[in-house]
Formats: C-alpha cells, structure tokens, sequence
C-alpha cells in the first residue's frame, strides 16, 4: 500500500536560511537570538512535499536540487517541528538520515509572508489527516453495527394518504359531461327520473273569458235541434264581453230594438 501512494507538493520556498543551534538547556524553548543569524551556515530551497499521512520538510540546493536534508513529519506540532519563542520567522526542524540518526538544526524566512505559508500547509495537511482518521472510524464502526433491515415482511402492507384524493369504496368518479357552448353540465343523478311538472287545472275566469266557436253547418238545411243546443249554452259565457267582430249572433236585445214599428201580436190571453 505504501508503495501505491504517490509523493504531492504542498508548498515551495526558494529563499531558506539553516543555522547550527547549540543544544538547549532547559525547558523554556529555543530562541532565535542565541544563533548567528547574520551568518547562515547553509542557504538553499525549501519544498513541503506529503506522502500518505507523513509530510517532508526537504532543503534542496537552488541550481541542481540535490538533497541537504530531510525532516519526517507525523505529527504537527510535535517535536519533529517547533517553533521558537522570540520569533515567529524562525523554527526547529529534526532532520535525519537513511540510517535513522537525526539532529536538530534551525530554519528562518527572511520574508515573514514565508513563514506563514511553511506553517499553514503543514496544518493543512495535518487537518486533512485527522478528517481522514475519523471517516475511517465511522466507517469500521458502521460495519461492526447489525444492519438495519428496512425491506417489508411478508405480508406487511403499507398505507399512503395522498392530499384530499378520497373517493367512496366500490365507487369511481364519474366524468362531467361537456354540453353546447363550452359549458360543463352535471349528468343526471342514477336511477332518476325527471319530474314533469304538473299541469295546473284551469280556473274561473279562464272558462269564463273562453268563448265557444260557432257550430259549422253541414248543410243548408240545418236542424232546429243543432240551434237550440246552441242556445242552450252556459249563461256565464253568454254575460261575458264580446266583441263585435267575434261574435257572429250578436247581442238579441239590440237586434230586437232594431226592428222598426213592429206591430205587437194580439193574444188570446185576458189581462187583468
């Protein structure tokens, strides 16, 4: 597995100072004003590089870029990387060699900008391994979890209420009948029938206005029967106002007045 990671660049610096430091004596950290640094003792280029989860601080040579030193990094901030308390420019690197010695020596930027860069990718890279670790984690934990079986059983149903699409068990909606001019008409309820309205019986003053048509004559000679049943008609029609042009009898109170100086029959009656 080691062998299928590939070697990425975190960070390039082609100005870096490294300084010899005397061993430290105490506790309370290094300080950069204890070393020379008018007077560096090596000048170089400096690349950050990252392989799996272990960063390298390389100090290579600016023209060929052969190798001065290199400085394993497993854990920032560590012993691997300090930095020092009168400085933020400056730090302590332990760097070591294919056979496993090591040593302490000292690194400065002579651009404060540099420094910073040199600190933020190794936390970056650090941040990104720890993230890495945790996912890891979680992921072993969740394969040691009994899975959870969220498939139906058998016979196991499942209910869904959808919005307020409820319809009457055993029936279907029925579609709405289009009629005449765009108008969407109710079809008539099942099993109904339309109720006719009822005819209203006719009243008084309706009989009364009625008049009864002339009887047409068959022939001229007409029988007297045919004319007395003629007579013979309701008195409430025959007090009801007609007209002159409908009614073909007229009024026999007037045709009697109209005969002129008309002798009156004699009778065989004695009046008292």
């Amino acid at each position: 597995a080691a062998e299928l990671e590939y070697e990425s660049v975190l960070c390039v610096k082609p100005d870096v100072n490294v300084y010899r430091i005397p061993p430290r004596t105490s506790n309370r950290g290094y300080r950069a004003s204890d070393w020379k640094l008018d007077h560096p003792d090596w000048t170089g280029r400096l690349r950050i590089t990252s392989k799996g989860k272990t960063a390298y601080i390389k100090l290579e040579d600016k023209v060929s870029g052969e190798l001065f030193a290199q400085a394993p990094i497993d854990q920032y901030p560590g012993i691997a990387v300090e930095t020092v308390a009168d400085s933020s420019r400056y730090f302590v690197i332990r760097i070591q060699d294919g056979t496993g010695r090591s040593a302490f020596i000292g690194i400065g930027f002579t651009d404060r900008g540099d420094a910073f860069d040199f600190n933020v990718s190794l936390q970056d890279h650090f941040k990104w391994v720890k993230q890495e670790t945790e996912i890891s984690k979680e992921s072993q934990e969740a394969d040691t979890r009994p899975k959870l079986d969220l498939g139906f059983k058998e016979g196991q149903t499942i209910k869904l209420n959808i919005g307020n699409m409820t319809s009457k068990k055993g029936g279907a909606a029925k579609p709405r009948v289009s009629g005449s001019g765009g108008l969407s008409l109710l079809p008539p309820p099942p099993g109904g029938k339309v109720a006719v309205p009822p005819i209203p019986p006719p009243s008084s003053t309706a009989i009364a206005n009625h008049v009864t048509p002339p009887p047409v004559q068959k022939s001229s000679n007409a029988s007297s029967a045919d004319i007395l049943l003629d007579l013979d008609a309701p008195a409430a029609a025959s007090k009801a106002p007609v007209s002159a042009t409908t009614d073909l009898w007229g009024d026999f109170s007037t045709a009697s007045s109209a005969v002129p100086n008309q002798a009156p029959q004699q009778s065989n009656w004695v009046q008292f």
